[in-house]
């Protein structure tokens, strides 16, 4: 708005029906197919990927006194989502699985950061 008082001068609302016009003139975009070779500029690009299972916090004379076998009480519960990081940013949550005798993590939900 100007500084001097005077007003903006702003479309009129009721009777523009052009900007409408177009828009539902547009087609919508054909489903784009990509492929894994796309990408093939990242392939070698090292990313760290953290599982967080759940946080607890020990003395260091507690953690020296751990030996194998030993239960740490974490904060999460059974069955409660876990956190994935990739470069120390949270991107999913998701679910510890049994992937023949190996644990494995399965996405259970995406993440949206906002970019700034």
């Amino acid at each position: 708005m100007a500084s001097d008082g005077s007003k903006v001068p702003f479309p009129n609302l009721d009777t523009d029906h052009s900007i409408v016009e177009q828009a539902t003139d547009l087609q919508e975009p054909e489903a784009s197919t990509h492929a894994a070779s796309d990408l093939e500029a990242v392939f070698d690009v090292p990313v760290q990927v953290s599982a967080v299972l759940g946080r607890a916090r020990m003395e260091v004379g507690e953690l020296l006194k751990l030996g194998p076998g030993a239960v740490l009480e974490l904060d999460r519960r059974v069955g409660e989502a876990i956190d994935i990081y990739v470069n120390n940013r949270l991107v999913a949550r998701g679910e510890v699985v049994l992937v023949e005798d190996k644990l494995g993590v399965t996405m259970t939900e995406i993440i949206k950061a906002d970019r700034a």
